[in-house]
């Protein structure tokens, strides 16, 4: 089975790890703890229609790195970049789009998407998304790491893409 890295990139306090633990846990954690460095984990992705089964390895970074994050050793071999902004604090999507641009830029055909977290607390209705959001071909997950909507789907979405393009 093949494995790829993903990197989970956004502002501290966005919902990074907690995406990841209900991704790969199943469970979600009232007591914030904030990522130093990198956690890493596995997560199986199973086989679908024309693609095979494969694992993700997803790093889950702290969000103190900014642009910094893009020189790390460890986002080379990246497959691909998951940036999250969190719904509830829109300055968070204006670093989102940041971070996404900064990746496409530093890593051109690696496959990278957005993930607006913690719909649960706003509803579907994410206010003034920043123009580089709304863009044609930009792909944008609304989820909640709470609830599980669309979680598991932001991270099947990434492994179809990923598998196309290698």
């Amino acid at each position: 089975m093949a494995a790829y890295k993903v990197m989970l990139l956004g502002e501290i306090g966005v919902g990074k790890s907690s995406l990841v633990r209900r991704l790969v846990l199943d469970r979600f954690d009232i007591d914030y703890k904030p990522t130093i460095g990198v956690d890493v984990y596995r997560y199986e992705v199973p086989a679908d229609t024309g693609r095979p089964a494969v694992s993700l390895i997803i790093w889950d970074t702290d969000g103190n790195f900014g642009e910094a994050i893009f020189r790390h050793v460890y986002m080379k071999e990246a497959a691909a970049a998951l940036v999250v902004g969190d719904a509830t604090r829109i300055e968070t999507l204006d670093t989102m789009a940041e971070l996404g641009a900064g990746f496409r830029d530093a890593f051109p055909g690696r496959h990278w998407a957005y993930i607006v977290n913690k719909l649960d607390l706003v509803g579907e209705a994410v206010a003034a998304l920043p123009e580089p959001l709304t863009r044609p071909g930009i792909t944008l997950t609304r989820t909640s790491a709470l609830t599980g909507h669309n979680v598991q789907a932001a991270f099947h979405q990434a492994a179809a893409t990923i598998v196309r393009r290698s």
